[in-house]
């Protein structure tokens, strides 16, 4: 037996992803729910999209999180925050798909990140460490 074997555990790194991918998107959400709310506003006006639309924000960035923090429809809730993730970089930084920051990462690699994890939830459910896991949307 591999010594590294003694290591695996799948189901602990999927609660990890869970947690690490769900709290630090929350973040994201509480700013926008108290601070963020209305330049969201404004950036969609700016391109046509009704005022309303920006609460659907709130969907993707505070309740989806919750959901796959705990485990409960994770897949479900990472579709929305793949949704979410994917407008936001459609509508706020399309500008820097094609670009390097200034330490000569990728322009979106914090939106790519989110995205991307949230990918991963979605192929891979909550695991067993979730308040559910017994539906296919866990």
């Amino acid at each position: 037996m591999n010594s590294l074997e003694s290591f695996k555990n799948t189901d602990a790194g999927l609660l990890l992803q869970r947690l690490i991918i769900g709290i630090l998107i929350l973040f994201h959400g509480i700013a926008n729910l108290t601070s963020h709310y209305s330049f969201i506003k404004s950036l969609l006006n700016g391109i046509g999209i009704p005022e309303f639309i920006a609460y659907l924000v709130f969907i993707g960035e505070i309740i989806a999180p919750i959901f796959i923090i705990i485990g409960w429809r994770a897949r479900l809730a990472s579709l929305v925050l793949t949704f979410n993730m994917f407008i936001a970089i459609l509508i706020g930084h399309s500008a820097d798909i094609f670009t390097l920051n200034q330490f000569g990462g990728w322009g979106i690699e914090l939106q790519a990140l989110y995205l991307f994890g949230a990918i991963t939830i979605f192929l891979l459910g909550a695991g067993k460490y979730a308040v559910s896991n017994i539906s296919k949307w866990d």
